[in-house]
């Protein structure tokens, strides 16, 4: 009897869970859009430090004021929704940091460029797939507002890694 009942209390926040998300349209957004946010913040945190191109510095303010801006919004938002947001990055988005600590120099440029050329494609293609298949107005109209500014840095850091000769492919 105490094994059954130790099973059905560990199950009891998993089935809290499912049933949290599954009352909440597009929660997988809310959390990717907010891990990704705060990745940006923090490798534009170190950027700053790190960068030997001024003009990557420039790039990496630039990051810091408009994902901590968009993080804001998004928090506010998902705060009338009752969703908690996640505030760390995601373990994959902390490892990359972690390994972009370890550089330094020109070696270090070329991996953020790298890195924010791949994070800009791919929250592009979240934004993207809101739009195209969200349930929750909310979220499609967030993700509309700001895709407009997350192509922007992808342009800007795509220029920047032509001029630094990095490939963007």
């Amino acid at each position: 009897m105490k094994r059954h009942l130790l099973i059905i209390a560990c199950a009891m926040p998993l089935v809290a869970y499912g049933a949290y998300a599954a009352d909440t349209p597009d929660s997988s957004f809310y959390k990717n859009l907010a891990e990704g946010g705060l990745a940006e913040v923090s490798d534009a945190t170190l950027a700053q430090q790190s960068a030997t191109d001024p003009k990557l510095k420039d790039f990496a303010a630039m990051m810091i004021k408009d994902h901590t801006e968009a993080n804001n919004k998004l928090s506010a938002l998902a705060g009338t929704k009752n969703l908690t947001l996640p505030t760390s990055a995601s373990v994959t988005e902390m490892a990359t940091h972690e390994k972009l600590k370890l550089e330094s120099g020109t070696t270090f440029d070329k991996s953020y460029i790298k890195g924010q050329i791949s994070a800009h494609r791919a929250t592009i293609r979240l934004l993207r797939k809101e739009l195209a298949s969200g349930q929750d107005q909310d979220a499609k109209d967030f993700a509309k507002s700001i895709l407009p500014t997350v192509q922007g840095h992808l342009k800007a850091i795509d220029a920047l890694a032509t001029a630094d000769g990095v490939s963007t492919k």
